[in-house]
């Protein structure tokens, strides 16, 4: 195969893995939401009208950050979010030059919105038990993986774009500019 047949067959794996693995943001913002709520709305709805349109656009936002997020691993870093089949490039456009973690952001973004819409507080427990686990796995599993696999571009860009809260502005490698 040529080299540009070996690039397009890799492209094509990575958007067939990362649709596979959508799965589990997909679970955890949806199913397990539902499980918990049957999204039934608790009337009357805490905060009213207010708290349910904050819900909406907090459930948008997230969704959004979630599909852009997966969309430039597959393109862009040539891989998944998934520990089995890792980007070959280190993901640094779009939301990740505002924050680290916009998947993981965008779901918990998502489970909130949900809280906020259905009028449903427990979804906010289920948004903090379900962060115990997140942050344990970035901790202790994906940073050492990312710093072991890309060395100084990810220390790089570690020290300059948060884990969890984004930065206002976005974060470019020295020397390039990418959207």
């Amino acid at each position: 195969m040529t080299a540009s047949g070996d690039a397009a067959r890799e492209k094509r794996l990575a958007k067939i893995g990362t649709a596979v693995f959508a799965a589990a943001p997909a679970t955890a913002a949806g199913l397990l939401p539902w499980v918990v709520t049957r999204w039934k709305v608790r009337q009357p709805v805490p905060g009213g009208l207010a708290a349910q349109c904050a819900g909406v656009l907090l459930i948008g936002a997230g969704a959004a950050v979630i599909t852009n997020s997966f969309a430039r691993f597959a393109l862009e870093g040539m891989g998944t979010p998934a520990p089995f089949a890792p980007p070959k490039n280190l993901v640094v456009s779009g939301f990740y030059q505002f924050v680290r973690n916009p998947i993981y952001v965008g779901v918990g973004a998502a489970i909130t919105g949900q809280g906020l819409l259905l009028g449903q507080p427990k979804l906010f427990g289920l948004a903090a038990l379900g962060a115990i686990p997140v942050v344990a796995f970035v901790r202790l599993y994906e940073e050492p993986t990312l710093a072991r696999r890309f060395g100084a571009e990810y220390e790089d860009y570690r020290a300059n774009v948060p884990r969890w809260l984004p930065r206002l502005t976005p974060w470019r490698q020295q020397g390039q500019w990418r959207t």
